[in-house]
């Protein structure tokens, strides 16, 4: 099966996968010929090159963000790297693979929600790297990704396939609320035993049923029918920030939903256009709320260590009966040999990454000692 072919990873034919070895055909050269580069270093990879390395001289981390995309690339994507990492998407792949860890946004992100974060990891690790995607629907990928079905599982093949294109294995898993789910399917549709060690990290998000929204916070479905009542364009971001706040959305929230704008091309006056495909996250948030894992958790694969973060100040999100589900399972797992952990970050809502980074970051760093 030639990486560059469209094909469908599932838990059958993902046998034997560790995340790569089914997808492991030479993907930047034999694809890249059929689809008209005439070197694998072409000229446009050149100059980013050069660039890059111009980078590496000047501050201790590389934000590689990908070419324009071919037309059979899976999603949009960008690699953080420490400043220790000799590792591109081109290179011969007899080089060693650096250590890489997956980050994945939450529902109505992007990529850019873990930039800053993983950069801030990079430079603590500079041996490591980041691999940060917009999943389906979301962000760049929504140029990519046109037929459903749009679900967790879908989402999770995608970046599967990613890691796979790139001949990469992860050694970490993070995932942040709807991102957290997929992370998990990731872990359920890949071979068992895992080819590595995987610590999955799964932010305030349940491997079950989700609890949204509540005690004045907002809620995705119904940020999510606000912003289908908006024009395809709009005249600003101020615009879109005085429409949701007069909908009860907190500014916060507003704020943030600006950062899938984009300035609209050869517009007589100033417009902009949103970077998602709102009809694809809708379905992508009904599959999150009917989507199911709790078997990964209670019976979780060899080589996998699962912890669940659980937000202080997001109580609501979690009921009293999946958190004892899950410490149920850390007795369960520890007596098997396995991996399971709860934790809870302090002073911290739903936004983890952005209302304690912090301690965020203290907790999660014993994942990247001892490489």
């Amino acid at each position: 099966m030639a990486a560059c072919q469209h094909h469908t990873l599932t838990s059958s034919n993902a046998k034997n996968l560790g995340f790569v070895d089914a997808l492991q055909k030479d993907y930047h050269g034999s694809c890249l010929q059929k689809m008209g580069y005439t070197s694998r270093f072409s000229k446009s990879y050149r100059q980013h090159k050069s660039v890059q390395m111009t980078l590496v001289e000047e501050r201790p981390v590389v934000s590689r963000t990908s070419l324009r995309p071919p037309p059979l690339k899976v999603l949009a994507y960008e690699l953080v790297q420490g400043a220790l990492v000799r590792w591109s998407e081109v290179m011969d792949r007899s080089a060693r693979e650096p250590p890489t860890a997956v980050l994945l946004h939450g529902i109505l992100g992007s990529r850019r929600n873990w930039s800053t974060f993983a950069k801030r990891l990079a430079q603590e690790f500079p041996t490591w790297q980041f691999l940060l995607v917009d999943l389906r629907c979301h962000g760049d990928s929504s140029l990519i990704h046109k037929l459903g079905p749009h679900t967790v599982a879908s989402a999770a093949r995608d970046v599967l396939r990613l890691v796979g294109q790139l001949r990469l294995t992860p050694r970490v898993l993070i995932g942040h609320s709807f991102g957290g789910k997929v992370a998990l399917s990731m872990v359920d549709q890949a071979a068992k035993p895992l080819a590595r060690p995987v610590q999955l990290w799964v932010l305030d998000a349940t491997p079950g049923t989700v609890r949204a929204g509540g005690n004045g916070e907002d809620h995705p479905a119904e940020l999510i029918e606000a912003l289908a009542e908006m024009p395809n364009e709009v005249p600003s971001r101020r615009f879109v920030i005085n429409a949701l706040t007069k909908k009860g959305f907190s500014p916060g929230v507003a704020q943030w939903m600006t950062t899938n704008l984009r300035p609209l091309e050869g517009a007589a006056s100033p417009a902009f256009s949103w970077t998602f495909n709102l009809q694809g996250i809708s379905d992508m948030y009904q599959s999150y709320e009917e989507t199911n894992l709790w078997h990964i958790v209670e019976n979780v694969p060899q080589g996998v260590h699962c912890n669940f973060l659980r937000a202080e100040r997001s109580l609501h999100r979690w009921a009293h009966e999946d958190v004892q589900r899950i410490h149920a399972a850390e007795t369960i797992a520890a007596r098997e040999g396995a991996g399971v952990e709860m934790h809870v970050l302090e002073d911290a809502g739903h936004w983890v990454h952005a209302d304690n980074p912090d301690g965020l970051f203290k907790t999660l760093t014993k994942s990247f000692l001892g490489y």
